[in-house]
């Protein structure tokens, strides 16, 4: 029997893969928009934002730190907070982490190391963000986990939404992870080059409370997500799902 294997090199330029079929460039800050116009697909988003992390000053990244910290806030690590940027009392961030203009990090939420949230989002009590990139104004404003993502412009998270990057159905979960995330497009296996992958999510797709999202999953802009307790694959732009 021929082996099955992840078909990334066959499938690398299908379009449902590039970043411009589910994040629009504008509305969003200089770095987000550089961010995304770097990165040929998906794939490619997370590990260019890990390496400017790395390398604020290289990145650009370390130029504005004009935004507000209150006190009783309590910040670890490299914390970038842009001008009008607002880290409230009670919020919890670790860095590396970059605060885009206009943002709010409200008491009680969490943002952890390599993650960007970008211009105009609103993160709320419990809310909890780690290796993920929000591209702009984006609300988080109730419990939810956001991990290892990319999360397009206008999506609302309900409460208690929950991305998955890692798979735990090979036995106990290792950590650091071994196994390959991939993606499914018409019955093909695609390797995504990451052992944490969690869901791209176009713009302007809402969450209903208690959704969960398989590691790999594919949401294109302007999807009507209907309440269900859980969805995978890949799901077209302006796609209904029920």
């Amino acid at each position: 029997m021929q082996q099955h294997l992840p078909d990334s090199a066959a499938t690398a330029d299908d379009v449902r893969l590039s970043t411009g079929y589910y994040l629009g460039l504008d509305a969003l800050g200089p770095y987000v928009a550089g961010l995304l116009a770097r990165c040929r697909t998906v794939f490619d988003i997370k590990p260019t934002m890990v390496a400017d992390l790395d390398d604020l000053v290289a990145s650009g990244l370390d130029a504005d730190r004009g935004g507000t910290i209150e006190d009783g806030a309590l910040c670890r690590g490299e914390v970038i907070v842009q001008t009008g940027a607002r880290i409230e009392a009670g919020a919890q961030v670790t860095g590396p982490v970059v605060i885009c203009s206009g943002t709010v990090i409200g008491a009680g939420a969490l943002v952890r190391e390599y993650a960007v949230v970008g211009p105009g989002c609103r993160i709320g009590f419990g809310a909890d963000i780690t290796r993920s990139l929000l591209a702009g104004h984006i609300f988080a404003k109730h419990p939810c986990f956001i991990g290892d993502s990319v999360i397009g412009r206008r999506v609302n998270f309900g409460a208690f939404c929950s991305t998955t990057g890692l798979r735990c159905d090979r036995g106990p979960v290792a950590e650091p992870a071994i196994e390959e995330i991939t993606v499914n497009l018409d019955g093909h296996r695609i390797g995504s080059g990451q052992t944490k992958f969690g869901a791209v999510i176009g713009d302007e797709v809402a969450l209903p409370a208690g959704t969960m999202l398989s590691p790999g999953t594919l949401i294109g802009p302007g999807t009507v997500l209907y309440p269900r307790d859980h969805i995978g694959g890949f799901l077209p732009a302006g796609s209904r799902a029920r």
